[in-house]
């Protein structure tokens, strides 16, 4: 299966610091790697798998779940686990999901988390229909490449892939369940303007973790694809300096 440009896994072996970086759903490494790139300057070890599904065809993606996805991103913890002392898992939206779900199964061997608009929950009003919609349309029009600045490109998607869709939403309702399992570091951003996550993602799990340790950074210029917008450079500068400070 041919992929897309610039969807392709990337890694960076380092020191005993690694870092494991999850891209959202639909999208592609190429949404999170100038991140992982960043990260991996400082001489850590770094991690951005492709997830089964994407960087290809969407309808592709109908044929994986969220087990799918977790399980991937999973084996990439495991393999970081293997070669590093202290490892973060950071993530774009869904990948942010699969983030709280590996603190929630991995909490001992996971030193923080850094999320960027995750999601565990849709405020869409067609999210009452997806059980049924799933089994009678392949896809729906979807939203990509919500990002302020001109020219970039996330390499997702053009549709959401509704058996993907309703597998995701099974997901974040186990997600939402465990929340109170985590109680690892957690440096939360949230764009000030989100196209594809309402707030009330964040303000959930802000509320329902246990960590003791918890920042929320609001990101005033960018949309959703935050990593590849304006505040970028928050979220570099922001999570580098969160994995100093725990790793000090």
């Amino acid at each position: 299966m041919t992929l897309m440009p610039g969807a392709e896994p990337w890694r960076q072996n380092g020191g005993p610091v690694g870092v494991l970086v999850l891209h959202g759903f639909t999208g592609s490494p190429k949404s999170v790697t100038p991140w992982g790139r960043a990260l991996a300057e400082q001489g850590w070890a770094v991690s951005v798998p492709l997830l089964p599904g994407h960087g290809t065809r969407w309808q592709d993606m109908n044929q994986t779940t969220w087990q799918d996805w977790y399980h991937e991103a999973e084996r990439a913890l495991r393999d970081l686990r293997s070669t590093c002392d202290t490892v973060f898992v950071m993530g774009l939206s869904m990948g942010g999901s699969l983030a709280l779900k590996l603190a929630e199964e991995h909490g001992d061997d996971i030193r923080g988390l850094a999320l960027v608009n995750p999601a565990v929950h849709t405020e869409r009003p067609d999210r009452f229909l997806l059980p049924i919609l799933h089994h009678i349309i392949g896809g729906f029009p979807g939203i990509s490449n919500d990002i302020a600045k001109p020219g970039q490109d996330e390499g997702a998607y053009d549709r959401i892939p509704l058996k993907a869709a309703h597998s995701l939403s099974q997901m974040w309702r186990d997600v939402k369940a465990d929340l109170p399992r985590i109680s690892t570091p957690l440096l939360l951003f949230r764009s000030a303007e989100d196209h594809v996550v309402e707030p009330s993602n964040a303000a959930w799990i802000l509320d329902h973790v246990s960590s003791d340790d918890v920042a929320e950074v609001v990101l005033p210029d960018s949309y959703h694809v935050a990593t590849l917008d304006y505040d970028a450079e928050i979220i570099v500068r922001d999570s580098i300096d969160f994995v100093r400070r725990l790793t000090s």
